[in-house]
Parts: structure tokens; C-alpha cells; sequence
């Protein structure tokens, strides 16, 4: 099919199309945000911080019998840990390490499968390297393990899935926040909802943020605003569009370099760059739309589209070797841009009914998607500088582009999936996937073109059995592929179009208990193998396709609401990961890169009174390896956060948050063995919010 076919397709997928939906956190609420027939889940103060159901799942499944381990982050939580960007939030997600992305992208490693790509919004793709804010969503869901049936190609670890707030018909609110935090950061936002009659509705969300942490020359400020539309012109139809702009301007920090295999220590606040060199822009625009139609009461359909367009340039400046025994840094630098139109569109079929007295809820499904990559690099000199709290740095000037490449991304998808009720107690998961892949690049340099296609079939196998209604005891298998031009396909040479797809497969077993309506439990084990990955070789340069890796782990998780007053999410994951592959880049052996043993994290409520409350957030990361290298150990560290909440009136609420509450010196997150964050230090952040 020609490229025009390809974004005719996703156009007529799209149709009249959405954002998905859910409305304000304090009621009762169908969940047509996501996909396929609405499910009722409650947000907010009646099931607090307890998973919902999730809408990227695509069917009307309560998560308990779901064979899949899924976390959900609520609006409430994220207020109450006082929280507007996607990084922070995953903080408290076990088994998602924090990648620091170059300074200029979100970036995290899943099930020890690093990835900048696997992000999608209500459930369609949005991997476009940048970061996100949380402004306008109404919830956070990670869905973990490999998965390529529900979102295709890649998410070998899992995916991160935003829902959109969407309008509520029934009434007209509004809220008003406002932040500020020790450093002098701070942020404004907006959130208005106005029926225009009872078939049609509107939102508004906006938000305008300044950012600047302990480091020095750190600044930046975010700008957004996402305006939707609702329409329902019968009870049977729900019709959503919506648009969305951020714009995102901060200064690129890569963090410190390595000394002796650890983290430099005594320089958390030193800045390896240069502030009119290390600059982030980004750019981005996103309009969605969404049709739900029930065609009977138990077979509905939906339709969804999106274009985004993206604008993107960074520089970067960053020490490119370890302190020297001279106590000299090396620096190199280099700028890229990226300008990304992508159209995409999906429709989904759901059936749920019985045959012969066996329970089925049937998910049928397409979609097609088309995506224009223009990627250009150029780097500077090379420089050496000696260590100071505050370097002085050299000039920098830029060569010849190294890069400027145009690629084209063109996919079809087809999807079919049957879950299974054969008694009461007894169900079974099948379903597969069938992608075809198709890219192609040139790179206007030396006018080297490339193309290739692959076809891919993905399964996916999973039995639930219920001892009762509240428990699920599961197993399951599933496989998705990647491409092998990288997660975010900018580039395509000759060498890379001769490789086949990497191949993940997930076995994954657990156990799932609604202990109340409000609490929920889940344990779950699971293996994951990757194969045909890449490692570059030391000597050539060149990939070596015979990679091969092993992540195992355990995964516990406990979230709702304990006591009346008290509401908790705690999770801890057990996990370990090697390369099994003997490769001169990486031997057998190694282990994976960003990937602690140990991980916890808790965030507790109290209420103490119906005006007063706490929150303590506690997050440990054991210690592991920056790199592959396994050169340079990222230390333990545990953060302690704090917080108290004080609602002067149903109307107005005031909110203090105390981030790193013990001051402890600790490096979340690397990019390489010398592109090292430092953590926070202590830092207090106040917010007020007006409900009207």
C-alpha cells in the first residue's frame, strides 16, 4: 500500500474521532475514556488511591481478571503527592526505573527494557521524545510485560498510557491551583467544564509552569492548553474531539560525570554544559477524535484518530569521560532536531454475550498508522576542563551536519482476542495480532537510502482461574517485536534494513484479590526474554544481532483504602537481569543497566480530622549499573516525602509538600557511565486550590 493509502486509512479510522474520557475524580463516573464498551469505576475520595479499571485494555475487564500485572495512578494521588510531570509520578510505580533522557525527553527502563517510545495518550501511540505534563489527565496507567496485541510494535516491558480529562455534561465546575516551591518554581492551572445544552459539553485545561531545581543555570518554563469538545446527539453515542499544545522551553542538564565507578560526589549543584548551548525546545500539537456507539447492549464499537505534530531541537554540552587523576573532565557536545508528523487510526469491535452457555467478551480490532520523521545532528569540538564547583567552560562551535535523514514509518494492524468465561471459575485469554512494518529512510548527506518490511504475528495466551469472585489466580504468555532502527525510527542505513525485528516474550503468573470494594492486592512473577537485540561492536562499530537478555522478577502491590481514614499504595519489586549472549560488546554475564534488585515505594494519607491530613511517601532504589559497561554503580539511596493537607472550605484547600525530607545526597537516574543526575536535596512546595 503507497503512503497516501497508509494516511487514508488512519484518516478513515479516524472518522469523526476523540480524546478519551473521564470526568471530575469525585464521582461515579463510566470510563469511555479508553476503549471499547464504558466501565464503571469510581475515582477519587470514594476508592481513593485503589487501581480502577483500566481503559487500555481495550474491553470492559475489571483489572481483577485481567492476566496482566497493571498499575493505575489517580487524579488523587497525584495531588496529594503534588505532582505535574509524568517522570514524577512513576517515581512510585515499582519495577519503572527512572531514565534521565538526555535532559530533554521522558525516559524510563521497564522490566529492565529501556525505551523513549513506549508512551501512548488515551491509548494511542505519542513517542515522540519529550516530556510530559499532567496538567489535563485524569489517571496514569502501566501496563507491564510485553504486549504488542493491545499497542503493537515495541513495549517489551510494558507501556505508559495516559487517559485525558474529558467534558462532564450533567454540570458546570471548575478548579483553579496554584504552586510554588522552595526553589522558586512554581506553576498555575486551570480546569473548566461548561455544558452548552444537555447533548453537548466543553473543557478547558491550562496550565503555565516555570521550573528550576538545585542545579546551577537550571531554568525552563512549560506552557499548556488542551480545549475539548463533547457531543452525545442520542443515549447510545458519545462523540469527543479534542486538541492539545504544549510548548516546552528548559535548559538540558546531563548531570555529573563518573570518578572510581561511582557517581561524582561534592558537585551535586556543578553544571557540565553551557547555558546558552544546553537549551530544549519542544513544540507539540495534538488533535484528537473519538465516536463510541452501542449498537446493542452488548456490542459496541469505537473509533479513534489522532495527528500530532512535533517540533523539536536540543543541545547539549556534557562531560564525555570520567574525572581524570588530573582532576580534569572531558567534554563534548552536540545539537538535534526533530520535526515528526504522525497520523494514526483505530477501530474497535466488542462483543460480549454467550454461545451454548460459555461466556465470551470478543475484542475485534484495526488500525493504521502513518509517520514522517526529519532528524538532523551536528556536533561540536571537543574540549577538557579542569573540576571546580563552577567550571570555566571553553567555547564551542558547531561543525557540518552529521546527520539529516527523512523516514517514513507506515504500519497496518489487525487484531482479535476472546476472553473466554467456560464456568464460573474458569477463564481463558486468547487472542493475536498481525502488523505489517514498513520503513523506509535517506539520509540527504551522502544520499544513502534504505527500506524494509516486516510482517509480524504477536499472541497473546492467558487462563484465570477464580477460587472467587474477588480473586484471580492467572498465567499468561505474551510476545511483541521491535523494529531494529530503534524505538524512535530516525534514522535507517543499509546495515539496520538487513536485520530482523527484536522478538520479547513475557510468562508471567500472579495472583489478583479485591480484599474490599476499596482495596486491592496483587503479587505476580514473571520472565522475560529478549532476543536478536543489538550490541555494537567495539572494534567495528558495527551491530551484532546475536544479543540475547533475561529479566525475572517478583512484583507485589497494595493500594486503597485500609481504614476509613486511611488510605495507602505500596509496591515492591524483587528483579534481576543478564545478558545470556556471549558478544564482544557485552559478554554473558553482565548485568542490566538501570536495574536495582530492590525497588519499594509507599504513599500513605492519613485524615486526622474531616479539614486535616498527612501524606509520607517513602521510594528505595538498591544500588545498579549505569550502563551495560557495568563500569560505573549507581548508589542505594531511600527518599522520605512529606506532606499536609488543610481544606479551609469544601471550595478551598491549602497543601504543603516536603520532597526529600531527610536532604539525603542520592543519583536517581543516568543516561550513560558520565551523564549521572543528582537528586533534589530538601525542597518544600506549597499549593493552593480553589473549587468553584
Amino acid at each position: 500500500m503507497n503512503r497516501p493509502m497508509y494516511r487514508f486509512a488512519s484518516l478513515l479510522l479516524a472518522g469523526t474521532t476523540l480524546a478519551p474520557a473521564a470526568a471530575y475524580a469525585d464521582e461515579l463516573i463510566p470510563a469511555d475514556a479508553g476503549f471499547a464498551d464504558p466501565v464503571i469505576v469510581v475515582t477519587g475520595t470514594a476508592d481513593g488511591y485503589r487501581p480502577v479499571d483500566a481503559n487500555a485494555v481495550k474491553t470492559p475487564t475489571p483489572l481483577v481478571d485481567v492476566p496482566q500485572t497493571i498499575t493505575v495512578l489517580t487524579r488523587e494521588q497525584l495531588d496529594d503527592q503534588g505532582i505535574t510531570q509524568l517522570g514524577d509520578a512513576l517515581r512510585y510505580v515499582p519495577g519503572v526505573v527512572l531514565g534521565q533522557g538526555e535532559g530533554h525527553r521522558d525516559q524510563i527502563t521497564l522490566r529492565g527494557q529501556n525505551t523513549t517510545a513506549d508512551f501512548y495518550l488515551d491509548g494511542l501511540r505519542d513517542d515522540t521524545q519529550y516530556y510530559r505534563s499532567l496538567y489535563n489527565i485524569e489517571r496514569v496507567e502501566v501496563l507491564k510485560g510485553a504486549n504488542a496485541l493491545l499497542f503493537g510494535r515495541g513495549g517489551g516491558g510494558g507501556v505508559i498510557n495516559r487517559v485525558s480529562k474529558t467534558p462532564d455534561l450533567d454540570r458546570a465546575k471548575g478548579q483553579a491551583s496554584a504552586n510554588v516551591d522552595s526553589f522558586g518554581a512554581f506553576a498555575l492551572a486551570a480546569d473548566l467544564n461548561q455544558p452548552f445544552s444537555e447533548a453537548v459539553g466543553g473543557r478547558l485545561n491550562a496550565t503555565y509552569e516555570e521550573f528550576d531545581n538545585h542545579r546551577q543555570d537550571f531554568e525552563g518554563r512549560f506552557i499548556g492548553v488542551n480545549p475539548t469538545l463533547a457531543f452525545e446527539p442520542g443515549d447510545a453515542t458519545r462523540v469527543e474531539l479534542a486538541y492539545n499544545y504544549d510548548d516546552d522551553r528548559r535548559i538540558t542538564d546531563r548531570g555529573v560525570p563518573s570518578v572510581g565507578g561511582r557517581p561524582l560526589t561534592g558537585f551535586d549543584d556543578t553544571f557540565f554544559g553551557r547555558a546558552d548551548l544546553n537549551i530544549a525546545t519542544v513544540k507539540a500539537h495534538i488533535a484528537q477524535a473519538r465516536v463510541d456507539h452501542d449498537l446493542a447492549d452488548n456490542l459496541s464499537f469505537n473509533v479513534l484518530g489522532q495527528y500530532s505534530h512535533t517540533d523539536k531541537l536540543y543541545g547539549n554540552v556534557f562531560a564525555s569521560g570520567p574525572v581524570s587523576a588530573a582532576n580534569t573532565v572531558a567534554l563534548a557536545g552536540y545539537d538535534s532536531g526533530t520535526l515528526r508528523n504522525s497520523w494514526v487510526g483505530q477501530a474497535n469491535l466488542v462483543w460480549t454475550g454467550q454461545t451454548g452457555g460459555i461466556g465470551h467478551t470478543v475484542l475485534a480490532g484495526v488500525e493504521a498508522a502513518d509517520q514522517d520523521t526529519l532528524s538532523t545532528r551536528r556536533s561540536t569540538n571537543s574540549a577538557t576542563v579542569v573540576l571546580a564547583e563552577r567550571i570555566v567552560m571553553p567555547a564551542f562551535t558547531y561543525g557540518a551536519l552529521t546527520n539529516n535523514a527523512r523516514t517514513d514509518v507506515r504500519t497496518l494492524s489487525a487484531y482479535v482476542q476472546d476472553q473466554v468465561e467456560l464456568a464460573s471459575f474458569l477463564q481463558l485469554v486468547a487472542g493475536v495480532r498481525f502488523d505489517e512494518f514498513r520503513i523506509s529512510g535517506r539520509n540527504a548527506i551522502n544520499g544513502v537510502a534504505a527500506e524494509r518490511t516486516d510482517k509480524r504475528w504477536s499472541p497473546r495466551f492467558g487462563v484465570v482461574i477464580k477460587p472467587q469472585a474477588s480473586m484471580s489466580l492467572y498465567g499468561s504468555f505474551t510476545r511483541s517485536f521491535l523494529p531494529q532502527s530503534g524505538d524512535q525510527f530516525g534514522a535507517l542505513d543499509p546495515t539496520q534494513a538487513t536485520l530482523a525485528p527484536e522478538q520479547f516474550e513475557n510468562l508471567e503468573a500472579g495472583v489478583k484479590w479485591d480484599i474490599n470494594p476499596g482495596l486491592a492486592f496483587t503479587a505476580a512473577a514473571y520472565r522475560l526474554d529478549r532476543e536478536n537485540s543489538r550490541f555494537n561492536n567495539p572494534v567495528t562499530g558495527l551491530p551484532e544481532l546475536s544479543g540475547k537478555t533475561r529479566t525475572k522478577g517478583i512484583e507485589l502491590q497494595l493500594a486503597g483504602r485500609v481504614l476509613p481514614d486511611l488510605q495507602v499504595s505500596v509496591g515492591y519489586t524483587l528483579q534481576d537481569g543478564e545478558v545470556r549472549s556471549q558478544t564482544t560488546a557485552a559478554p554473558a554475564g553482565r548485568k542490566l543497566s538501570q536495574l536495582p534488585r530492590h525497588q519499594f515505594a509507599a504513599w500513605t494519607r492519613y485524615d486526622v480530622t474531616r479539614q486535616i491530613g498527612i501524606g509520607l511517601g517513602v521510594t528505595h532504589q538498591s544500588d545498579s549499573f549505569a550502563t551495560i559497561s557495568n563500569a560505573v554503580t549507581l548508589p542505594a539511596f531511600t527518599r522520605v516525602d512529606a506532606a499536609v493537607f488543610y481544606d479551609v472550605s469544601d471550595r478551598f484547600s491549602v497543601q504543603l509538600n516536603v520532597e526529600n525530607l531527610t536532604d539525603t545526597d542520592y543519583f536517581p537516574a543516568a543516561h550513560t557511565d558520565n551523564n549521572i543526575s543528582t537528586g533534589e536535596p530538601l525542597n518544600a512546595r506549597i499549593s493552593v486550590k480553589a473549587k468553584f
